[in-house]
């Protein structure tokens, strides 16, 4: 509990009971780093919390502008928090279970800034999400922004 207070604190956030809460659940999910507010939610409600889910948007969102969480779009938007890291990587969404699979790559990170610098620019930032599916899996669902 100590931990998310002070993070909290560091972040300029005013400690808080929801707050405390919501923060534990993300530093201590286990198998799955990217959870929606609705996972959240639920969490909160199996450990008996009186927390809503109008209050766990707004916690989510207090986080992502504090820095604390990253907020990701994926698959026609349906956004997924994971904890901000200091070592970037990147994703891979299945497009068949909806596991989100994170990497890192060191020709894929130096190719990108090649390829900016050649276009006369400077790389700030970046975000990768590639769409995947298990070989010999059949099309089971509509695809991401109408790819094929």
């Amino acid at each position: 509990m100590a931990d998310q207070n002070h993070e909290l604190r560091k972040a300029g956030l005013k400690v808080t009971l929801p707050r405390v809460k919501i923060l534990h659940i993300l530093e201590n999910a286990t198998g799955q780093h990217h959870l929606s507010a609705e996972d959240v939610y639920k969490t909160l409600l199996e450990a008996g919390e009186d927390v809503g889910l109008a209050t766990v948007y707004r916690v989510l969102t207090q986080f992502e502008t504090a820095g604390l969480v990253t907020r990701h779009n994926f698959d026609g938007g349906h956004a997924v928090f994971e904890l901000t890291q200091e070592e970037h990587h990147d994703h891979m969404v299945c497009l068949d279970s909806g596991e989100i699979i994170e990497f890192f790559d060191d020709t894929i990170e130096r190719r990108q800034q090649e390829i900016a610098e050649e276009h006369g620019y400077e790389l700030v930032d970046h975000a990768l999400v590639l769409y995947v599916r298990p070989k010999g899996s059949r099309v089971t669902r509509q695809e991401p922004s109408g790819k094929k």
